[in-house]
């Protein structure tokens, strides 16, 4: 039986991918090959479609898929434990994961890679989008700076593909692939997501030199590795046999939760959500990787929006006639005070404070990007090469210049050689006699004023303990 639903992306005045009967995620995306392989719909070519999609339950497709080979170790019975000891985390953490699932295993088979792989972010972040380890990955699937880098997922001012679903998806798939190719099983490609591949290699070459087997459970690994692969197998044995430890799987049906919107103009993140009529904890879940209250069209950005809510944007997109953003950005021409360069742009200081998330007391430096309100002499959407490379650096001001008294002597108590008074000084009061170091930051807006998470289980909401072996840095050193 095959349910009509309906499957609207905006295209705000750029061309999209024509949509198909089916949910094939091979349908070439539009521009950079970064774009997004969600459905989309063309409206400058199409009304809204109707389009129909299979009603069958996603956790048995996700069944079907699996390839991997259970370990029924005492590391694999241990995880299952603690989870079916937990069943509200558990519950909690397959609730959230409806939202990304389905858009996650299609990617998944489309790469023909095994549906177990389509759970790891269950482990990685409990499908908490904004979440940030103490080794700071963040994202659904944990992604390092250095390794985001690595595969392409811009950080800068204005956004943070870490945090986005489907380039991070993406970028973590192609990742996982390279892993599996070079060792040549999904095991110690976990592994080496987890630790990194040079760490696995080491451990390989010592057990060749010591006559072992190369395997994932024949390794010597930090604690963190070794129990990764038993975690993800954990979560494969409850959605295989929910009943049986007591957890309720959330209903899933075999079809998209969001549609990709396209970008056509400049439009404030706050817009966005009034014509969508949509939650603002509903958008922020779906579009975790904006940094900022304005969403770039030269970016290439896309908004994602559950199909109820899209149709609802299109429809009152059609009937608003005023601008769609009231933000845009500058390069700072020299280094000064945020009150001088707000005089200089013509904006209120405290707005430009607030906005770029300047702490106070520091210094914007030259060539850095700044977010202002939109005025007469700076009007225009935010062009591309400031789009994808806007960096922010900060910096404290110069200590105050000592005191200084006027003195007819010289250090020895006489005249210098032309009896002229020299200059006796002092610090100035409350200012240590020391040479500044200037520090600077290149962090970006978003990484100033956001709040640090402390673990993975603290990022998730409402959860209270974490699973036997925790996140540690282990990860973060070895994916940088």
């Amino acid at each position: 039986m095959r349910v009509l639903y309906v499957a609207i992306a905006i295209a705000a005045f750029l061309s999209g991918c024509t949509s198909t009967g089916d949910w094939s995620s091979d349908t070439p995306a539009k521009g950079s090959s970064k774009s997004s392989k969600a459905t989309r719909v063309n409206l400058k070519n199409q009304s809204v479609s109707k389009v129909y999609a299979p009603s069958d339950n996603l956790w048995l497709r996700i069944r079907d898929g699996f390839q991997m080979e259970p370990m029924n170790s005492p590391l694999e019975i241990e995880q299952v434990r603690w989870l079916s000891a937990r069943p509200d985390y558990v519950n909690r953490s397959m609730a959230r994961s409806s939202r990304y699932l389905f858009y996650i295993v299609q990617e998944v088979n489309a790469r023909n890679m095994p549906t177990e792989i389509a759970l790891l972010p269950f482990v990685e972040s409990a499908f908490v989008t904004n979440a940030k380890s103490n080794a700071k990955a963040v994202g659904l699937w944990q992604f390092m700076p250095a390794t985001g880098k690595d595969f392409q997922l811009t950080q800068n001012v204005f956004r943070d593909e870490r945090r986005d679903v489907l380039q991070s998806t993406d970028a973590a798939l192609d990742y996982l692939q390279r892993l599996n190719n070079q060792f040549g099983s999904w095991e110690l490609a976990l592994a080496a997501y987890n630790w990194g591949a040079g760490n696995i290699a080491k451990a390989q070459k010592k057990n060749i030199a010591l006559g072992l087997p190369t395997d994932y459970e024949s390794l010597t690994l930090p604690r963190e590795t070794r129990n990764y692969v038993p975690k993800l197998m954990a979560y494969r044995q409850i959605v295989l046999d929910p009943s049986a430890y007591g957890i309720v799987l959330p209903e899933l049906e075999n079809h998209p939760y969001f549609v990709a919107v396209d970008v056509g103009n400049d439009i404030d993140v706050s817009l966005v959500i009034k014509l969508a009529e949509i939650p603002p904890e509903e958008f922020q879940s779906l579009n975790p990787s904006f940094n900022k209250p304005v969403i770039l069209s030269n970016a290439n950005q896309q908004i994602l929006l559950p199909f109820g809510y899209a149709e609802i944007f299109q429809e009152n997109l059609k009937k608003y006639n005023k601008p769609l953003s009231t933000w845009t950005a500058v390069k700072v021409g020299k280094t000064e005070s945020v009150d001088q360069a707000a005089k200089t742009l013509g904006v209120d200081a405290d707005a430009l404070r607030q906005v770029n998330g300047i702490p106070k007391g520091m210094r914007i430096k030259a060539g850095s990007t700044v977010l202002i309100p939109k005025t007469s002499g700076h009007s225009g959407d935010v062009p591309s090469t400031m789009a994808d490379n806007a960096s922010l650096s900060l910096e404290k001001p110069p200590p105050p210049q000592p005191k200084c008294a006027s003195s007819g002597k010289s250090a020895k108590g006489s005249k210098n050689a032309k009896g002229a008074k020299t200059l006796k000084c002092e610090p100035a009061k409350g200012v240590q006699n020391v040479a500044s170091k200037g520090n600077s930051s290149s962090n970006n807006a978003a990484s100033q004023h956001k709040s640090a998470s402390t673990g993975l289980a603290k990022s998730a909401k409402n959860i209270s303990s974490l699973p036997p072996t925790g996140k540690t840095s282990n990860k973060g050193a070895s994916k940088n």
